[in-house]
């Protein structure tokens, strides 16, 4: 039978089902570098492996089939979504029609056109981001993550005009919260528990390098405590309890009340584990 043939008698599109049952030798072969064909047909369909890595297959039916998956991924078909991206163009498109200049004044950033083009710096941490509508970078001209530019563009669209208040709260006491407080517990407060508990020095080290200053006589109950400028106008600050007398170590992070004008609750937790990985990160790195 012809590729052509082929093509118009069995393959109307390609399935992970389809594509295992119609085109694959279905002898879990391990050629592929897959334990099965199956798991192999469902990383070809949603992920664009190569087909070709089967070599089990006829070169007339291997044709007619990249040809029918080239159709597919084209149109998005059964493709694993990157939701990283989806949410990186959303937010994008929330900041779209507002002018940089506002932005700016309304955030704390500095606006300036570089070679006819607008962008905001805004300090971010212990460095500046350069910011366009399409882009943001950092001041040492380093793409940020999808994940990044997504928080950072819902910053910019959110709409929040207020200057920092200095009443600072913990997570919880913020509204609409509480499907939140475990995954704060579980991937902020307690990886920070563990990393550092018994090593407040390598817990200052880890944040000063990523741009905190010390307020430990500020908060009396707490072993340290660090103020991070997030950005201007979203100030957060890590308070640390060593472990001593059978009391294991704590970690909590205290937020400005005005935060909520600025980032919504799932912002607010991305910005409260990339803090924490920072600092984890830093301590791995000073070790």
């Amino acid at each position: 039978m012809t590729a052509r043939l082929f093509l118009e008698k069995y393959i109307m599109a390609l399935s992970v089902v389809d594509l295992y049952a119609k085109i694959l030798p279905r002898t879990n072969c391990k050629d592929c570098g897959f334990l099965t064909c199956i798991a192999f047909a469902g990383m070809v369909v949603s992920e664009k492996h190569p087909l070709k890595n089967c070599p089990h297959i006829a070169p007339g039916v291997l044709n007619a089939a990249e040809q029918e998956l080239e159709q597919q991924y084209k149109e998005g078909k059964w493709l694993k979504k990157d939701m990283a991206k989806e949410a990186l163009e959303w937010a994008k498109q929330k900041a779209a029609s507002m002018k940089l200049k506002d932005i700016a004044l309304r955030i704390g950033g500095e606006l300036s056109t570089i070679e006819g083009i607008d962008q905001i710096t805004l300090p971010y941490f212990n460095k500046k981001l350069l910011i366009t509508k399409n882009r943001i970078t950092d001041n040492s001209h380093n793409e940020l993550t999808k994940n990044e530019q997504t928080f950072v563009y819902i910053h910019m669209a959110q709409g929040g005009v207020s200057d920092p208040s200095g009443n600072m709260k913990s997570f919880k006491e913020f509204p609409n919260t509480v499907s939140k407080i475990i995954s704060m517990t579980d991937l902020v407060e307690t990886p920070l528990r563990n990393a550092f508990a018994s090593h407040m020095d390598k817990l200052k080290l880890a944040c000063e390098t990523s741009g905190g200053k010390n307020v430990t006589a500020q908060y009396e109950s707490s072993d340290l405590a660090y103020l991070f400028a997030v950005f201007p106008k979203i100030p957060v600050t890590l308070l640390f309890w060593d472990e001593s007398d059978g009391f294991e170590a704590d970690a909590k992070l205290l937020f400005d009340e005005t935060i909520i004008q600025h980032l919504d609750i799932e912002s607010i937790m991305f910005l409260s584990e990339h803090l924490c990985q920072m600092l984890i990160h830093g301590n791995l790195k000073a070790d």
